[in-house]
This record gives structure tokens, C-alpha cells and sequence, in this order.
């Protein structure tokens, strides 16, 4: 089934998607890959805001290239997941982060926070990322400008293509 979304998530959205649902969300999600998920939780650990609320937000773990004439992104391909699990269940229940994007499994402690605290993960196609960044209408680094491609992002996006890969009920495509 396919299911319009529109962004930010709350547990009341992510209740109605399924494990292997095709969704397009529509509003903001943020970039961060692990660099920025380090700085993020060390920020957590020493008591300091965080640079963006995190309440209800989804983050796209995607390193986007830099933008050619004419675009606001250029390609905005998924990274592999699992480089963000040592972060992710922080974020998800200090930070009540809603929902992730990226490609491939996620380990159990992520999936417990998940199912704990209703958040969804998300997979996009990996080598799609000239394709996906189609759907990005605004770009702006929010933070950690220093990272380069890692940097903190907000996107604007408009129809982008995930498919549900592990929902909050612990239904998981990887595993079925």
C-alpha cells in the first residue's frame, strides 16, 4: 500500500504504517550521518541544546553532494544504517526522534527503542540518490558546517520515495 505522509511524524502516523508500505513524505527531514550523530549525543551528554528539536523529526542518514547550477542538492543517496545504531537509541528516547532513513538492517537495541518509544525506519533506495534528490525543494546546513558533506541539514522535501522497513510494532522487512 501506498501512504502520503506529511511531516513531522507523531505516533499516530507512524501507528499506520506497516512494514513493507511505500510512502512519500512530504515536509522536512534533516541529513546526518555519524560524524554528526557523535557530535549530537556528545551535546546530550554534556547538557547542551541541541542545535535543532529533534521532537517528532525524521533524519535521513545521506551525505548530499554538492549542488550543481540550478538545483538546491546534488545526488542525496542513502548510507548504510548501521553506523548510526550506536546513536540512534539516544536520540530516539532523550530526543523522541520519530523517524530514520537509510539502507540496510538496524541492530536489536534500535529496534527496541523503536518499538518503545513509536518510531519507524525507512529504507531508500541505495544508488538512487540522483533520482531522490529530484524531491528535495530547499537545502540549508543547520549545523556542524565543519563536516562538510556530514553536515547537519534541513531538507524540504516533496514526494520522497522510502519504503517502511521496521515499524514501531517490530515488523521488519529484513527479517521476514
Amino acid at each position: 500500500m501506498e501512504i502520503k505522509i506529511d511531516l513531522p511524524l507523531t505516533a499516530e502516523k507512524v501507528a499506520m504504517i506497516h512494514a513493507g508500505d511505500t510512502v512519500k513524505l512530504t515536509g522536512v527531514i534533516y541529513t546526518a550521518r555519524d560524524a554528526a550523530h557523535k557530535r549530537l549525543v556528545a551535546m546530550l551528554d554534556a547538557g547542551e541544546k541541541l542545535p535543532v528539536e529533534l521532537k517528532d523529526q525524521t533524519i535521513y542518514f545521506a551525505g548530499p553532494c554538492p549542488a550543481p547550477p540550478g538545483r538546491c542538492i546534488g545526488s542525496a543517496g542513502p548510507t548504510t544504517s548501521g553506523r548510526m545504531d550506536a546513536y540512534s537509541p539516544r536520540l530516539i528516547r532523550d530526543c523522541a526522534l520519530r523517524g530514520m532513513i537509510g539502507k540496510g538492517e538496524r541492530n536489536q537495541a534500535v529496534i527496541d527503542a523503536m518499538t518503545e518509544c513509536h518510531a519507524i525506519y525507512f529504507a531508500a533506495t541505495g544508488g538512487a540518490g540522483a533520482l531522490i534528490a529530484r524531491c528535495i525543494v530547499d537545502a540549508e546546513v543547520v549545523a556542524f558546517e565543519d563536516l562538510g558533506p556530514e553536515a547537519l541539514r534541513k531538507l524540504t522535501v516533496k514526494d520522497f520515495p522510502v519504503i517502511a522497513a521496521i515499524d514501531d510494532k517490530g515488523g521488519n522487512l529484513y527479517r521476514r
